[in-house]
């Protein structure tokens, strides 16, 4: 029986809203649901009339066209007759939808392609991101010579369509740059730049991309996003903020990537190592990727509430880094967007509710935390990350140095009950594990717990973990992915202008055997990666973010990564992988605000010697006060799979002001003062070292001003070169002039700081 719409009962919710490229409206061609009308319906509709019954007005689905039909609100095939076109053409504002106080309005557009939509049959798709992916075929394209990689027809098909041509190739120097900024974080050398440039054989990229590959830094440079993603940190967090040895982790990360461990492995191991038969100490170090929460070891705080916050934080942090889905809402209610119900998040919880931790009041000893379930290392069954944890442990001075990684287990099973409003004092029906229905079912032989789950993810038909991580892939050699919310392929998510290109990669992942080198070794390789940057007036006007590819993105380099470069760049860097964390310059009394009470001791243990120029990567990351130079990072207190990239005075502060920067230019210039006698050259060499490659003329005039202002300011006032050239505790060469060295590292640090020095072109 059909039913009219109660006015009074109808509200429309805020969502986001983005619809790409949309085609004319007024057509004869079918329209697409998925690109075109579920944008709409989601933005403005689904809020009150989606899955979540709770907040359903009406007793009114959209989101279900059956539903919708029932009701009343859809005639397909006949607009005039369906009560949606009836309401939000209605210029009656008790009757118009999206309602008035809602601040939703629909565009003239927008309702006459509802309108068409339904007048065509009111045809409803499955999410495009819940369909198994295929692969696509290759589309025609006209210029046959440009392409170089499946990637590049996908890309130069969307442009011809468009009338435009893709961007001449990049500089070599800008390339080699590129390349080493994306891999492995570092700088090349002027020699290695020199190498590339003369290089004349076709092969030479290819052989470079390779090299870098093969890089024991490509894996650390690679796992700054995967920490991200992970929540790592080296401590707990909260007042009693006590050390941890989940840097153990952090290692097994890098050397896994390094060696090319395939995604499927990579990501099993993450999620239940611990379960896998006859499980080594490797996969189980591996699964502490689920213990990297926040842990409050505060007096007074509930057990069992912090217990359940551990378990809610990782059913989010899974989520979102495999399925790519936002699964939080549903700890309350029914998604009101994504096919989730409240019982299916419960259901995925039960598969993690069986960790032996108490949630509470921690125990902690003067370096780490004692907690439960910990893996004591006594042998060194994992070899090369763990060699410092060996030593730790042959010396035997006290319990303290045994090494304690926290991991997973299934050691304590519990009951699990959905849980009202996601208060974890009222639970309502019981549950036993299970996956989310609107995706491919586990097998009936598969265990139902983790180790389940995590297979489950590597299905041949699962719709999401392939998409989810090439996309990532993308962000990383693009800035922005293929789908721009990294984190949601959700119903809320952009309709992916590449939709085609997303799906091959998919494919060729999961059929190339989850290889993430080979899935970066062809986005590097392919032609769109390795055009110019340059923004011509059209890319401005017409697409910005370059969401077409027309052009290589242009980007900020990380904070890592611009630390990173400058102690390379001035011969600083300690290269060692792996270890215990360090404790680089940092400014006085930040850690100390937190001595709040006697049992820790939080002052700043600063590291000495080559330490303090490790890799950003073996910072010494604690929860409650992030390392003060990493000025664009995750705060690492929950899981982020999309960088933020933000503009503040902070940034510029912290790249002129802090010592590692500092003292990066001081010694570069000590270099290139001792690299020879001509003033040209060291002004050269410092610029080559840096911004890997040779100044031009008019640059090096800027250069040569720029230390003669200097220069006669230093004269003038020895003291402040001499204060300025003191910084950092590496040793200076007393016999060098202090105004001359004062000026060539003000220089120095001026390159440093160069739009083009902070950028990955």
């Amino acid at each position: 029986m059909k039913t009219g719409l109660k006015f009074s009962d109808l509200r429309v919710g805020t969502t986001i809203f983005c619809l790409l490229m949309t085609a004319t409206i007024c057509r004869a061609d079918e329209i697409d649901f998925n690109r075109e009308i579920r944008p709409i319906l989601s933005e403005n509709c689904f809020y009150c009339h989606g899955q979540d019954g709770n907040k359903r007005q009406a007793d009114l689905r959209l989101d279900d066209r059956e539903a919708a039909v029932d009701f009343g609100a859809i005639e397909p095939g006949d607009a005039d007759a369906s009560t949606l076109i009836e309401r939000i053409f209605s210029e009656d504002e008790e009757a118009l939808m999206p309602p008035v106080d809602s601040n939703r309005r629909l565009s003239a557009d927008q309702k006459q392609l509802l309108k068409n939509w339904i007048q065509q049959g009111a045809k409803y798709e499955t999410h495009w991101a819940f369909a198994t992916s295929n692969r696509p075929a290759m589309p025609s394209v006209k210029n046959a010579d440009w392409p170089q990689n499946p990637i590049d027809y996908f890309v130069l098909a969307k442009l011809e369509q468009r009338g435009w041509q893709p961007s001449p190739p990049a500089e070599r120097t800008t390339l080699i740059k590129r390349l080493y900024a994306d891999l492995v974080g570092l700088p090349p050398t002027p020699a290695e730049v020199e190498s590339f440039v003369a290089d004349a054989d076709s092969a030479a990229y290819d052989r470079l991309v390779d090299r870098l590959l093969a890089s024991p830094h490509y894996g650390e440079r690679m796992a700054l996003p995967w920490l991200d993603a992970a929540r790592y940190a080296d401590s707990n967090g909260f007042q009693q903020d006590g050390d941890t040895w989940q840097w153990l982790w952090r290692d097994w990360v890098v050397k896994a990537l390094n060696e090319d461990l395939p995604f499927d492995k990579f990501s099993i191991w993450q999620l239940a190592g611990d379960l896998l038969p006859e499980a080594t100490t490797e996969q189980k170090i591996a699964s502490g990727f689920n213990r990297n929460h926040l842990l409050n070891g505060e007096g007074g705080s509930i057990a069992e509430e912090q217990r359940f916050n551990n378990l809610f934080d990782r059913i989010d942090t899974t989520a979102t880094t495999w399925l790519g889905l936002t699964m939080a809402c549903a700890q309350c209610h029914d998604h009101k967007y994504d096919p989730i119900t409240q019982k299916e998040y419960y259901q995925l919880l039960d598969a993690f509710n069986r960790v032996p931790e108490t949630g509470g009041p921690q125990q902690f000893s003067k370096k780490i935390r004692v907690g439960k379930p910990v893996l004591e290392l006594r042998d060194a069954t994992f070899d090369s990350p763990l060699a410092e944890a060996k030593e730790a442990t042959e010396k035997k001075r006290d319990a303290d140095d045994i090494p304690r990684p926290m991991i997973m287990s299934d050691a304590q099973p519990r009951e699990t009950h959905i849980l009202d409003r996601g208060a974890y004092l009222s639970p309502l029906e019981l549950v036993s594990f299970d996956t989310p229905a609107f995706l491919p079912p586990m097998p009936e032989s598969a265990p139902r717990n983790r180790l389940g789950f995590a297979n489950w993810l590597f299905a041949a038909e699962h719709p999401l973990t392939s998409r989810v991580q090439v996309n990532r892939m993308w962000q990383h050699f693009f800035g922005l992915g293929i789908v721009k919310t990294s984190e949601d392929f959700g119903v809320q998510a952009e309709f992916p202008i590449h939709r085609e290109l997303l799906d091959w990669l998919a494919v060729e992942f999961r059929e190339k055997g989850w290889s993430q080198k080979h899935m970066h070794r062809l986005i590097v390789t392919s032609a769109t990666y390795q055009q110019s940057s340059r923004m011509s007036a059209e890319h401005r006007n017409e697409d910005i973010e370059n969401r077409l590819y027309a052009r290589a993105s242009r980007m900020r380099m990380p904070s890592f990564v611009l630390r990173d470069w400058a102690l390379k760049a001035s011969g600083l860097i300690n290269e060692k992988i792996g270890g215990k964390p360090v404790y680089p310059y940092q400014p006085g009394e930040v850690w100390e605000a937190l001595q709040i009470t006697k049992e820790r001791d939080f002052t700043y243990p600063a590291s000495s010697g080559s330490d303090l120029y490790r890799r950003s990567i073996y910072t010494f990351w604690r929860r409650t006060v992030a390392p003060t130079n990493m000025f664009d990072a995750s705060d690492r207190q929950a899981c982020r799979v999309r960088a933020s990239i933000t503009s503040t005075p902070l940034h510029a502060l912290t790249t002129l002001n802090d010592p590692t920067w500092v003292e990066a230019a001081r010694v570069l210039a000590e270099l290139s003062l001792k690299s020879s006698e001509d003033r040209s050259s060291q002004l050269q060499f410092a610029f080559q070292r840096v911004m890997c490659r040779v100044a031009s003329d008019e640059e090096l005039k800027q250069l040569q001003d720029a230390f003669a202002r200097q220069l006669s300011h230093y004269i003038d006032d020895l003291e402040s070169a001499r204060a300025f050239v003191s910084v950092g505790v590496s040793p200076r060469d007393e016999t060098l002039d202090a105004a001359e060295h004062a000026a060539l590292s003000a220089v120095c640090l001026a390159i440093l700081n160069l739009d083009e020095a902070l950028t990955r072109e």
